[in-house]
């Protein structure tokens, strides 16, 4: 059974985060579980959360689901936008709330962190290089 999308194609926050997680080498994005994910050999960045227990609570529904730092993991914890998400939380991944005026900049080095730790070395090389999509 397909699950039904959980995200409007046209909304200006998934708009954005496109730009900035398609930039990457190698990124491509798919739909999964009704939500937009970003992707190398593995997903490095989803659009839109889910609450563990409640799929259809909108809670979560405009935001950013990325791996981060284990070292800067305890400081994104402190922050209010950031959360736990059901399912991939226990996994590590956190939740930045893009309904709160996002800073786009901290976005993208939120989605870079977290491609660094799933993508292929040699994308990261690449990245390293300074060979970003255009």
């Amino acid at each position: 059974m397909a699950h039904p999308p959980r995200f409007e194609d046209d909304d200006p926050l998934l708009g954005r985060l496109r730009e900035v997680a398609l930039a990457l080498p190698g990124a491509d994005e798919k739909v999964s579980h009704g939500r937009p994910t970003f992707f190398t050999r593995k997903v490095f960045a989803i659009f839109g959360g889910v609450v563990k227990g409640d799929h259809g609570s909108d809670a979560l529904r405009q935001s950013l689901v990325f791996l981060p730092d284990p070292a800067e993991r305890p400081a994104l914890l402190e922050d209010p936008r950031v959360v736990v998400p059901g399912y991939e939380g226990a996994y590590g991944w956190l939740v930045l709330d893009l309904r709160t005026d996002p800073d786009w900049v901290e976005v993208a080095e939120l989605v870079e962190t977290s491609y660094r730790l799933t993508a292929p070395a040699r994308m990261v090389t690449a990245l390293d290089a300074g060979s970003r999509r255009g």
